[in-house]
């Protein structure tokens, strides 16, 4: 898949038909307009899509912007593996808050970008003060022969599946439901640095993924998970939190993987699959912190959930 950064200086070589939106999660219903897009797409065009390298409520509402719920490199990696040709990652910024929804169709999707045909959700909203939406993309770009669908919102349990419906699964701690809205499994993933070695020597050793400060978390507390590294999967324990046993201050992410030898430094784990254990808690003694931990070890040798 190619990858834009900005907007071309002329029309795109090839004829594309583009879908606009953040896509934060790629859940079910972003994944229902991107089939949409395929589908209408013709011999010889290319299937595009046009996001945004961050929320636009980091412009619009500073400091209000949502947790994501991926990472740009998650949201791109997603686009390549649904068959997207081409990703324009724009700057979401005055120039395009202040666009009126005309001048965005026909300067910046039209002329710049080349599409032929355009594939959004029907609740899309665009332009200055979100003045545009999908009656009036569908009329504007029709009288120019261009193809225009609005795809339904996707519904689970009679409300429509969205970025915000998971962020609160995710907040919930519940995973189960967080995976069914996205329609695959909400992932951390990451690097692995040095931490303090304690898990080590409690006979438990954990990797200390380093996630990227923007990507949301679950609450604090313990999960079990599927850690994939190399090619293959391990039951594994997830722990997020302070370590407040040890009077820790700062927020970790450390897995721990049944049956896992060797040293993961400098490699990047992915933890899938996620399910609750317990909340995060404070122990008196390091000798019942590890009973907790042997109880916890014992949830995914022998899992009830």
């Amino acid at each position: 898949m190619k990858v834009h950064y900005e907007l071309p200086a002329a029309r795109a070589a090839h004829p594309l038909v583009v879908a606009i939106g953040f896509f934060d999660g790629f859940h079910r219903g972003h994944r229902s307009i991107v089939r949409e897009l395929l589908r209408i797409r013709r011999p010889g065009e290319r299937a595009a899509v046009v996001t945004f390298r961050d929320h636009p409520a980091s412009f619009l509402r500073p400091g209000q912007a949502p947790p994501l719920i991926m990472t740009l490199e998650e949201r791109i990696n997603s686009f390549a593996r649904a068959g997207i040709d081409e990703a324009f990652v724009l700057g979401f910024d005055a120039s395009l808050a202040t666009q009126a929804p005309g001048a965005f169709l026909d300067e910046t999707l039209i002329a710049r970008i080349g599409a032929r045909g355009l594939v959004v959700g029907e609740n899309f909203r665009f332009g200055v003060k979100r003045s545009g939406d999908v009656a009036f993309a569908r009329a504007h770009l029709e009288r120019g022969g261009l193809r225009f669908i609005a795809v339904p919102n996707e519904l689970d349990d009679g409300e429509r599946v969205s970025s915000t419906r998971v962020r609160g699964a995710i907040a919930a701690a519940d995973l189960a439901q967080a995976d069914r809205l996205l329609g695959a499994s909400y992932t951390l993933r990451g690097p692995v640095a040095l931490g303090f070695g304690r898990g080590h020597d409690l006979g438990f050793p954990t990797a200390n993924i380093v996630v990227p400060a923007e990507k949301m978390l679950p609450p604090d507390g313990v999960y079990a998970v599927t850690g994939r590294h190399d090619a293959r999967d391990y039951k594994g324990l997830l722990s997020i939190g302070t370590n407040p046993t040890f009077a820790g201050t700062r927020r970790t992410v450390e897995a721990w993987l049944l049956d896992f030898t060797g040293s993961l430094y400098g490699e990047e784990l992915a933890l899938r699959d996620l399910r609750f254990v317990r909340a995060q808690q404070r122990f008196d003694t390091v000798d019942a912190l590890l009973t907790q931990m042997r109880a916890d070890a014992a949830t995914i040798r022998f899992p009830s959930f």
